[in-house]
Order: C-alpha cells, then sequence, then structure tokens
C-alpha cells in the first residue's frame, strides 16, 4: 500500500467502501462484531493498514493453559511478529466470555506500533486498554482470558473474522462504523472509486440541504450527472 494510497483511505468513510466494494460485486467485507471499543477507535483518526491475521480455535483443555502463554506458537510470539502499521485482525470465532488480549498484549502492540486490533471477539483489562492508546474494535469485554474458551492456533493465513475472509495483506479500514476488508488486489481502484464516491456524495448533500428533491438526485438521472459533471470540470 503506497502512502498515495493510505492518504486516500484515511479520507473515506466504511460506508462509501461498502458501496464501493458493492458496486464491484463484494458484499461481505464489513467484519461483523468489529465496533470501536476504545476512545481512540471512536474519536481517533481512521485507522487504515494492511491486516496482520491471528487465529483461534475452540478451546481445548490440553491446549489452552497458562504454560501456552509461553509456546513458539502463542499470542505474545505473534505480537512480536507484528510489522509497524500493520492492523491486527483477530479470528476469536465471535466468543464474546473470552478476553483474546489484555492491557499488556495492547501495551506491546502499541510500542510496536500496531495501527489497530480488529476483532470478532472480546478483550479484557478494559481501563488498561484504553491507556495503551490502541485502537481497538471489539465485540466488547470480558474478564476471563482466552484460554478459558479458546486455543490460539497461528498468524498470517487466512481467518474468518466476523464472518468475512480477511488474507494476510488484505487492507483494513475502520472507523466508528466498523470495519471493512479491501482485498489486496483491488485496493488503488477501490481507494480512487471511493475518493470520487465522497465527491459526488459531498455535493448530492449540498444539493439535498439547498432544497433539491430527491428523485433523480440520489441516484442521479442524466440530467444531474450532466450538471454534477459541469460543476466537478468548473473544479480543475
Amino acid at each position: 500500500m503506497t502512502p498515495e494510497i493510505r492518504t486516500a483511505l484515511e479520507g473515506v468513510t466504511t460506508a462509501t467502501l461498502t458501496t464501493v466494494l458493492l458496486k464491484k460485486g463484494l458484499r461481505n467485507c464489513w467484519i461483523r462484531g468489529a465496533m470501536p471499543l476504545t476512545g481512540a477507535a471512536r474519536t481517533g483518526t481512521r485507522a487504515v493498514g494492511e491486516a496482520f491475521t491471528l487465529r483461534f480455535v475452540p478451546m481445548r483443555e490440553d491446549l489452552a493453559t497458562p504454560a501456552s502463554w509461553g509456546n513458539p506458537i502463542s499470542t505474545r510470539a505473534a505480537i512480536e511478529a507484528m510489522p509497524e502499521g500493520v492492523i491486527a485482525v483477530t479470528d476469536a470465532m465471535g466468543v464474546q466470555d473470552a478476553g483474546i488480549f489484555g492491557d499488556i498484549l495492547c501495551a506491546r502492540m502499541a510500542v510496536r506500533k500496531v495501527r489497530a486490533l480488529v476483532t470478532d471477539g472480546v478483550v479484557r483489562d478494559l481501563a488498561g486498554v484504553e491507556r495503551t492508546g490502541l485502537p481497538v474494535w471489539a465485540h466488547g469485554t470480558a474478564a476471563p482470558a482466552s484460554i478459558a474458551g479458546l486455543t490460539f492456533v497461528g498468524w498470517n493465513e487466512p481467518v474468518a473474522c466476523g464472518g468475512v475472509a480477511v488474507f494476510a495483506g488484505d487492507v483494513i479500514v475502520a472507523d466508528p462504523d466498523g470495519a471493512v476488508v479491501i482485498p489486496k488486489d483491488m485496493v488503488e481502484d477501490v481507494a480512487t472509486a471511493a475518493v470520487e464516491q465522497e465527491a459526488m456524495e459531498a455535493w448530492i448533500m449540498d444539493q439535498a440541504q439547498a432544497g433539491v428533491p430527491l428523485p433523480g438526485l440520489y441516484p442521479m438521472n442524466a440530467e444531474t450527472k450532466a450538471r454534477y459533471d459541469a460543476f466537478r470540470a468548473a473544479q480543475g
């Protein structure tokens, strides 16, 4: 993802992105359950980054133990493998009674300059997580640790987060409406189309507020499209 594409995506909403992706044939791109949980997620700069995926499976008693936190395959090891600027996308199968990360793990991600955490599961130690400054999109909070309901099995492999297929390197955009996945091979086209969609909708909003009726305005008919094209041409 180039700096130009990142800047473009930071200026468009996830609502706009879902519309653009729908026009390109992708309907299932909004991660269910991943809603802005921390203040940084609710009010901060829109989070844009490449997906670093993590995957949990159902808890199995011989594997999900406190000792497993020190294994080579663990959430701790995964965090140390995260490059700067990624968004950690964690498939927790929607489990809501086992917190996948707490304040210490989120603090370490913040130190490593991970851009955000997005999960269909829950976190724990919410007050401490808030203090780390890491933007978090999640289903909520729960006091029990991950091993109470989940077994961690790996990172940077395809996951199903919130009912959406996410591959390492896909681009995530998250804002107060949630988190959207853009397939990595479509990022440039989607970013370009989204910027134009935002400009068009801003013009439509101005027209609606000026008293123009919606039929023929939204969506545009041929006459309205010609007026919009003339407006854009005049802007240079």
